[in-house]
């Protein structure tokens, strides 16, 4: 681990290989959002059910459930570098069979296959940032990590149904297939593996830390019920500033653009916070209790009709969806130790994604039969289900 290098031989190193984390998972995201953003052209213009177009958007997360966890149980066995690129190519590859094959039924499949692949940069990046980094900049290495989720569906959301309306499905995943293949090459080139302890003292001295207490558990735990929010969000945002807020598709996309840009930067806020602060649970709560009241405030904007106002307590909802992302997987990696963080976290992505796969079919159910304010005040009853689970206080294995 690198919390015991001089940072002043170490920094630049460690901020490259983070540059190369970033990059990686930004490129795989963006495959993965990107068929949440054909919703619009598939149920609009192509008459889809908004139910079957929820469940093509959740087939990549459905594909990254299936694989986190040996992911990050190979990253654990043979580092980061070569999980991280290979998962990218395979993930430029699963793209390329989705331009290059026509239909619903191929969309859904290369997406199944090309979100397994990508899961790689999820469970192994993780891992870089906690090799590299001191436990006292974790909480800023770790947020600028996180950026890379909503900065991944900004590339999509900009790109995606503006291509989709104007050269069709295919075409629009041609961006996520160059971004995938030039981040692969980049990845097996500059990516190095984090300085680790010798595997014999290490097995010695780190039990499993599912065995040692329930931190772990529920951590996971409420990372599942703060996923709710957040994949609705991103996966019905758009549909819904457009269909009851009224905005058009250019100004939607450009809103869904704007709250994730500053969504990004708000998990880099709230992991030099938790730095500050020393402890990352205690904002954990904090942002599942803000969750749970801006999902709410979406859905009063809805109902009396204010259009600037639910604009902005859609950006407001979305910054704090996203807020807990960094805070967990630190949690996670900090007190699974440098020999189990792979697997945890793997393991926590899992959790976080199952529930996301989710989302799309059931909340677009909801809203078929109930519409949108009360589908998210639906959706707000799982922050407020996590706020009771948040562990107490950190656990570190370190």
């Amino acid at each position: 681990m690198a919390n015991g290098t001089n940072l002043e031989t170490t920094n630049g190193t460690a901020w490259r290989m983070l540059a190369l984390g970033v990059g990686a998972q930004t490129a795989g995201t963006a495959f993965v959002s990107a068929p949440a953003f054909l919703i619009p052209v598939l149920s609009t213009e192509r008459g889809l059910p908004l139910a079957q177009a929820g469940l093509l958007a959740a087939a990549p997360t459905v594909g990254m459930v299936l694989t986190l966890i040996a992911w990050g149980a190979l990253a654990d066995r043979v580092g980061e570098r070569w999980v991280i690129s290979a998962g990218l190519g395979l993930t430029a590859l699963a793209a390329l069979g989705a331009v290059l094959v026509p239909g619903y039924a191929a969309l859904g499949a290369f997406g199944l296959l090309g979100g397994a692949a990508a899961a790689s940069s999820n469970a192994a990046s993780g891992r870089v940032v906690v090799g590299w980094f001191p436990r006292s900049q974790r909480g800023l290495a770790m947020g600028i990590r996180q950026m890379a989720q909503p900065l991944g569906v900004t590339v999509a959301a900009l790109t995606v149904p503006w291509i989709a309306a104007g050269h069709g499905t295919s075409a629009a995943l041609v961006l996520p297939l160059v971004f995938n293949a030039v981040l692969a090459i980049l990845c097996a080139v500059g990516l190095v593996n984090p300085p680790r302890p010798p595997a014999r003292s290490a097995a010695a001295s780190t039990p499993n830390p599912y065995r040692a207490g329930s931190f772990l558990w529920r951590i996971h735990a409420v990372s599942v019920l703060l996923v709710v929010p957040q994949f609705t969000l991103s996966t019905f945002g758009l549909v819904w500033l457009i269909a009851d807020v009224g905005l058009d598709s250019v100004s939607a996309g450009a809103v869904v653009s704007a709250a994730q840009v500053v969504g990004a930067f708000g998990r880099i806020a709230v992991g030099v916070w938790s730095d500050r602060l020393g402890s990352r649970v205690r904002l954990l709560r904090w942002v599942a209790v803000a969750a749970a009241m801006t999902m709410g405030l979406a859905a009063a904007t809805d109902v009396a009709s204010l259009r600037v106002a639910a604009v902005a307590a859609f950006v407001i909802a979305t910054i704090v969806s996203v807020a807990d992302n960094g805070l967990a997987f630190t949690s996670v990696a900090e007190a699974a130790g440098p020999r189990w963080s792979g697997k945890a976290l793997g393991a926590q992505n899992t959790g976080q994604f199952m529930a996301a796969s989710g989302v799309g079919p059931a909340v677009g159910a909801l809203v078929a039969s109930l519409g949108y304010p009360l589908a998210f005040c639906l959706v707000a009853a799982a922050p407020l289900a996590a706020i009771p689970l948040v562990p107490p206080r950190d656990v570190h294995a370190e």
